[in-house]
């Protein structure tokens, strides 16, 4: 029996210059997560993405602010941080605590969870978009589009009865707006700036095979595991090698002894052929 190997031929990170690696879409956005047990018990997570990579984190319902790399602040100074930090307070307590007051109006039954995305989006070259999302259990609910809230088909009469509450305070609309459309496009190219060591760092990607199940009996089924690389678009490529190094320990030794066992049976065909006459001769 032969035995093949199958290896990973290539795992490779995208070629590219360090000036052309943001020239794609990229993205910063704040997540709070509030899951809603009762009347009187509320939970919120947040936390601040730059892409997929998390900047940011807040204790409690967005409180102060844990900076988990050195330059998540960006370029911006104390006071537009402060700044940031009270409009991202004002966001993100201010809409869970809406649901909070009018759970009853709004027919919202315990448990429920709500969460919500701001930030926006920006490619070089290109205008930047900005989002504010709403979600109730997990479908869509509301979306801010330019200075006014929208329910979404999926929220039915509960997302049009909020939307209509949330569009009175026009005051609080233009700031959401703002900080959206402008300050967040501004904080995204600090971070950019920021964080460019890291950002553009390098990392060759590990991979390594390990054996799962099969819904083929006597077949085996590899799995390719690949992790730790930056940034994200690499290249794996599944080749079937060469006769590994036991399949040619098993050429070496059986070919020979085919060989000579085929020789041997020749020569003794001969030599029984050769004899043969004589022993046929008459005796006198």
């Amino acid at each position: 029996m032969l035995f093949l190997q199958l290896v990973l031929l290539a795992v490779l990170l995208p070629p590219g210059d360090n000036k052309d690696d943001f020239q794609e879409l990229v993205s910063f956005q704040i997540i709070q997560i509030s899951s809603f047990y009762n009347n009187s018990w509320v939970q919120s997570l947040c936390s601040g993405w730059l892409g997929e990579l998390q900047t940011h984190e807040w204790d409690g319902n967005c409180g102060n602010t844990i900076f988990l790399w050195p330059w998540s602040k960006g370029n911006f100074s104390n006071k537009e941080w402060m700044e940031v930090e009270r409009l991202i307070r004002m966001f993100f307590t201010g809409i869970p605590r809406a649901f909070h007051n009018h759970a009853s109006q709004w027919q919202l039954e315990y448990p429920f969870e709500l969460q919500i995305a701001g930030g926006c989006e920006l490619h070089f070259g290109g205008a930047s978009v900005g989002f504010l999302r709403i979600a109730y259990q997990g479908s869509d609910f509301l979306s801010l589009q330019d200075t006014s809230w929208l329910p979404s088909p999926k929220g039915g009469s509960r997302a049009q009865q909020v939307s209509k509450l949330f569009n009175l305070d026009t005051v609080f609309l233009r700031i959401k707006h703002r900080m959206v459309t402008d300050t967040c496009p501004r904080f995204l190219l600090s971070l950019l700036d920021a964080g460019k060591a890291d950002l553009q760092q390098q990392v060759q990607p590990e991979a390594w095979l390990s054996s799962g199940p099969s819904s083929v009996p006597g077949r085996l089924m590899l799995i390719c595991h690949v992790s730790g690389f930056h940034p994200k678009p690499i290249w794996v490529m599944w080749m079937k090698e060469r006769h590994s190094s036991m399949g040619w320990i098993f050429l070496a030794v059986i070919v020979p002894l085919v060989l000579l066992a085929g020789l041997a049976f020749w020569l003794r065909k001969l030599w029984i052929h050769s004899e043969l006459p004589r022993t046929l001769l008459p005796l006198e």
